[in-house]
C-alpha cells in the first residue's frame, strides 16, 4: 500500500509538471498568434460606427483559422511530449495533459489578444473619414475546444494501439506502482517443457522433444547420412 501510495504522489507531480508545461507552451503560441494573426481595417462613416474596408471581413476568418491551426500543433505536441514519460503513463497523466491544455487554450487567446491589443489599441471616438485598425480577438468559443480535444484524443489512439497492457510502464495497475507485470515473456516451448516433464514425472524433457524418447536402433532416424 506505501509503495502504491508513492506510486500516485509520484504520478500526481507529473500531471502537475506536465499541466504547467503545456501553460507555457500555450503562452508561446498565444504570443506566436498574437504576432502573426491579420487585424481588421475600418473606415469611420458615422460616430462610433464603421465599415470593412474590402478584404478586410476575411480576416476575422484568418485569425480564427491561425489560432485553431496552433492550438492543434500546440496540442499534438504536448500530447507526444507526455507520452514519453514511459514511467508515470495512465489516467492520471491523461487528466494533468487534459487540465493543462484547457488553460493553455485560455491563456493562448487571452495572451494573443493582449499582445494586439496593445500593439493595436482601439481608438477613442475616431473621426468619421478616418481608417482604424481593430486587433484580433477569438470570435467563437468553439476554437478553445481544438487544442485539449486533439491532447486527449492522441494519447487516447496511442495507448489504445500500444501492443501492452502496461502501457510500458512495467505495472499493471492503473495507478501508483502496484502489481508488477513479469518480465518474463511467454514462451510456448517453456510451457511445453513443464506440461512434458509433468507427464513424464522425472522431471526432466525427453531427448526427443516431443513426449517420446528415442532409443538407438528404434527406428530413429540417424543424425547423419552417407553422401554418394
Amino acid at each position: 500500500m506505501v509503495a502504491g501510495a508513492a506510486g500516485i504522489r509520484r504520478e500526481v507531480r507529473a500531471a502537475v509538471i506536465i499541466g504547467f508545461a503545456v501553460l507555457l507552451l500555450s503562452v508561446l503560441g498565444g504570443a506566436v498568434w498574437g504576432w502573426l494573426a491579420p487585424t481588421e481595417q475600418l473606415l469611420v462613416v458615422q460616430p462610433g460606427r464603421g465599415s470593412a474596408l474590402t478584404g478586410e471581413s476575411v480576416h476575422q476568418f484568418d485569425a480564427l483559422a491561425m489560432f485553431v491551426c496552433i492550438g492543434a500543433v500546440t496540442g499534438v505536441l504536448s500530447a507526444v511530449g507526455a507520452w514519453r514519460w514511459r514511467a508515470v503513463r495512465g489516467p492520471i497523466v491523461q487528466l494533468g495533459l487534459l487540465a493543462g491544455s484547457l488553460a493553455g487554450a485560455f491563456a493562448m487567446s487571452w495572451v494573443g489578444e493582449q499582445l494586439t491589443g496593445w500593439e493595436h489599441p482601439r481608438p477613442h471616438d475616431p473621426p468619421v473619414g478616418q481608417i482604424v485598425v481593430l486587433p484580433t480577438e477569438v470570435s467563437s468559443w468553439l476554437a478553445l475546444i481544438v487544442q485539449p480535444l486533439l491532447a486527449s484524443l492522441v494519447v487516447l489512439f496511442v495507448a489504445a494501439l500500444y501492443p501492452s497492457d502496461d502501457l510500458g510502464t512495467g505495472f499493471s495497475g492503473p495507478f501508483g506502482e502496484t502489481r508488477p507485470v513479469d518480465d518474463q515473456p511467454f514462451s510456448g516451448t517453456s510451457a511445453y517443457r513443464s506440461y512434458v516433464a509433468q507427464q513424464t514425472g522425472n522431471g526432466s524433457v525427453p531427448d526427443g522433444g516431443y513426449g517420446q524418447a528415442r532409443e538407438p536402433g528404434s527406428g530413429s532416424m540417424p543424425e547423419s547420412r552417407p553422401t554418394y
